[in-house]
């Protein structure tokens, strides 16, 4: 099996570049960064690609720049794997409360929670209780995402009641500081708070007046659905005022199937 120093030999064979090349290049980058770390002196390649020497994260950078390889797969040809910085993490215990997961994570994923298989998506679920384990997602799909900041949940596939501002099946973003329910100051539907409430039976998503201690969760005319009253705050708490929604733009099509 080839190992991390045959490899590195190839992609400099590659470019057909001489060890005079790479230090010549080497040199280069070390002016640019103001660092002599990041000089490979000839003696110093050959022991790289011959002799097993493992280079420093500085002469790794320069091969890498050099060659145009991917630092963390340079990386993992020395057996160390990027993508296995979170997980090693995790498995080290510390005594302060922390967050979870790496910041900046370089290859381009995040922590995101992976659901219990029991998970019904015909329910409005508060995503942050139906946690079983964290796993790994593309950073790319969750770029607006606060994910230290706001909590998650999903809108069920049989829930109507904020249609069509917010169909069944979307994803919404809780910001939990606002939990204080407004009653006016709002012009239009579009800025109107819409809050996220858990009760005895779930979870229910949409707006709402508070007169004396009931509150009314008033649905989007649009939906269809019915007013619901609870006695506020022993039957329904408030889990914090919807901040954003991910959502599929055809649900008008099955809704139209149904009535």
């Amino acid at each position: 099996m080839e190992d991390a120093g045959q490899k590195l030999k190839r992609a400099r064979e590659r470019l057909n570049l001489r060890y005079r090349d790479v230090e010549e290049a080497s040199l280069r980058i070390a002016d640019r960064h103001k660092n002599d770390e990041f000089i490979i002196a000839l003696s110093r390649l050959s022991d790289i690609e011959n002799k097993g020497t493992v280079p420093t994260i500085y002469r790794l950078y320069s091969l890498c720049a050099i060659y145009r390889l991917n630092v963390s797969e340079a990386l993992r040809w020395y057996g160390v794997d990027p993508a296995a910085l979170t997980a090693d993490s995790a498995a080290v215990q510390l005594p302060e409360t922390h967050t979870v997961g790496i910041a900046g994570n370089e290859d381009g994923q995040v922590e995101l929670p992976l659901l219990d298989p029991g998970f019904d998506i015909s329910r409005t679920t508060y995503l942050s209780r139906m946690i079983q384990r964290w796993g790994k997602f593309p950073l790319a799909l969750f770029d607006n995402m606060d994910l230290q900041n706001h909590r998650y949940a999903f809108i069920g596939s049989e829930d109507w009641t904020m249609y069509p501002l917010i169909p069944p099946n979307s994803l919404i973003q809780i910001d939990e500081s606002k939990r204080k329910i407004m009653n006016t100051g709002w012009t239009s539907e579009f800025d109107r708070p819409i809050y996220f409430f858990e009760h005895r039976q779930g979870y229910v998503c949409g707006w709402c007046s508070l007169i004396d201690n009931q509150l009314v969760l008033q649905p989007h005319p649009v939906s269809m659905c019915a007013p619901k009253v609870w006695i506020y705050p022993e039957q329904i708490e408030v889990i914090g005022q919807v901040a954003g929604v991910a959502m599929q733009l055809d649900q008008a099509k099955r809704r139209r199937g149904q009535t």
